[in-house]
C-alpha cells in the first residue's frame, strides 16, 4: 500500500497523480493546488471535457437538491480557475446555469476518497489526458514521474487502513488529573495519523466493563483553551472520571475538526462566524456532518487486549459506531465539559440534529459572557 501513500503524499504538495481506473487512465489534481496554468494544461490536454468532481454534500450546496452521491461538473474551456475554486468551495456559489451533473466512474470516487485521506478539499480536477498537455506535465508523464495507482487499490487501502495500525511507542506520563498514567502511540500505515492510548491505573485493577473514553484532538480546545469549544474542560473532566472509577482508557485520536483537519477546520469556522452553523459549515465544503472513522479506536482498543467496556460519551454514533467485533460497549456514562455562551448554538445543534445527549449541560446557567461562536469538536 506504499504506492497509495505516496500518493497522498504528493497530492499535499500540489501535485497531480494518475489514476488507473477499469477501462481508462485518468490524471487527477487537487483543487487546494490548482493554478491557473494547470487548469490551462488541463484543458487543452484532456481527451474528453475535465470535469470538476464534487462530493453529494457540495452539491446539495449547490442547489442539487436530489443528489445522493458524488457527481461533476464538465468543465468548459472559458471556466477560469476562479470559477473552479468557486463551484468546490464557495459558502456563496451557486450551480453554473445550462449544466447538468454529470456521473463520475470509479477514479472519481478514487479521486475523492485520496482528497479525503490527504484532509484536502474534498474535489478535484480529473482528466483523461491525450498526447497535448502543457510541456512540464507532458515530460513528468512520459518519464513516468507522476504517481501512478489503480482505483481498486485506493478503495482497498480506505478499508485495509485500521488493520495496519502499528504500535510504535510507550513511556509513563503521569498527568495532573491522573498521576498513575502510561502513553501508547499508534501510528497510521501512511504516517498521517498517530493516535494516542492513555492508559490509566493499573490495568489489573480495572472495573469490568472498563471505562474508555474516545476524544478526538482539538488543537484550538485542548491546548490553547478556545471558548468556541468545550474540548478542553471535556479532556480534563474525562480523565478525572476515569482515574475516580480506578483506572482505564482516554484515546486520543487524531481526527481534528470531527476528522476534516485543521485547515479545513478554520474553513468551517469561518462560515460558521458568516452565520452557518457547524454541519452546514462541513457540507458546504463538501464533508458529512462527521467525518470520523471509529475502526481505528477498535483497533487500538483490540491492540491493548481491551474488548468488555463502558463508554464515556455523549454521542450515539460512537456507541453504534464501538459496539462490533471485537469491541462489546456494555454501558454508556455521560461527560460534559463546559456550557458557554460562545459554545451553546453548537451544542443545541449537536443535540437537534445529530441527537445528543445533552439535555442536562443545556438546562445548566451559562458560565461565559463574550462574542459568539459555535463548535465543539466533540461528541
Amino acid at each position: 500500500m506504499q504506492h497509495i501513500e505516496r500518493a497522498i503524499f504528493d497530492l499535499r504538495r500540489g501535485l497531480p497523480v494518475v489514476i488507473e481506473g477499469r477501462h481508462s487512465r485518468h490524471l487527477v489534481a487537487p483543487i487546494e493546488a490548482t493554478t491557473s496554468d494547470l487548469l490551462q494544461d488541463m484543458k487543452d490536454g484532456a481527451r474528453t471535457a475535465p470535469q470538476l468532481v464534487l462530493t453529494e454534500h457540495r452539491l446539495a450546496h449547490l442547489g442539487r437538491s436530489n443528489a445522493d452521491a458524488p457527481a461533476a461538473i464538465e468543465l468548459q474551456t472559458d471556466d477560469a480557475r476562479e470559477d473552479v475554486i468557486r463551484w468546490a468551495a464557495d459558502p456563496d456559489a451557486d450551480w453554473p446555469p445550462s449544466r447538468q451533473p454529470v456521473a463520475i466512474s470509479d477514479v472519481g470516487h478514487a479521486a475523492l476518497a485520496l482528497m479525503r485521506r490527504g484532509l484536502l478539499i474534498p474535489a478535484a480536477i480529473v482528466i483523461e489526458p491525450d498526447d497535448s498537455l502543457g510541456p512540464a506535465i507532458q515530460r513528468r508523464l512520459d518519464r513516468g514521474d507522476l504517481l501512478s495507482v489503480t482505483a481498486a487499490d485506493v478503495f482497498a487501502h480506505r478499508h485495509a487502513a485500521p488493520s495496519l495500525l502499528r504500535r510504535v511507542s510507550e513511556a509513563n506520563v503521569p498527568l495532573e488529573a491522573a498521576p498513575h498514567s502510561r502513553f501508547v502511540i499508534f501510528r497510521e500505515a501512511d504516517g498521517m495519523r498517530e493516535h494516542v492510548a492513555i492508559i490509566i491505573g493499573d490495568s489489573a485493577q480495572w472495573a469490568t466493563p472498563v471505562p474508555v473514553r474516545l476524544h478526538s484532538a482539538c488543537l484550538t480546545g485542548d491546548l490553547f483553551g478556545s471558548l468556541r469549544c468545550d474540548c478542553g474542560p471535556q479532556l480534563k473532566a474525562s480523565l478525572a472520571t476515569i482515574s475516580k472509577r480506578g483506572g482505564g482508557v482516554l484515546l486520543y485520536l487524531a481526527q481534528e475538526g470531527r476528522g476534516i483537519g485543521l485547515a479545513n477546520k478554520m474553513r468551517a469556522y469561518q462560515m460558521q462566524d458568516d452565520g452557518l452553523d457547524t454541519v452546514d459549515a462541513d457540507r458546504v465544503l463538501g464533508f458529512d456532518q462527521d467525518e470520523r472513522d471509529y475502526a481505528v479506536a477498535r483497533e487500538m482498543l483490540a491492540q491493548l487486549d481491551v474488548a468488555h467496556i463502558e463508554l464515556l460519551t455523549n454521542n450515539p454514533a460512537k456507541l453504534d459506531a464501538m459496539n462490533r467485533e471485537p469491541i462489546e460497549v456494555a454501558g454508556r456514562r455521560g461527560v460534559y465539559g463546559r456550557l458557554t455562551r460562545q459554545n451553546r448554538r453548537y451544542l443545541a445543534t449537536k443535540a437537534q440534529r445529530a441527537g445528543h445527549w445533552l439535555d442536562a449541560l443545556l438546562s445548566e446557567p451559562v458560565l461565559s459572557e463574550s462574542t459568539d461562536s459555535d463548535r465543539n469538536e466533540q461528541d
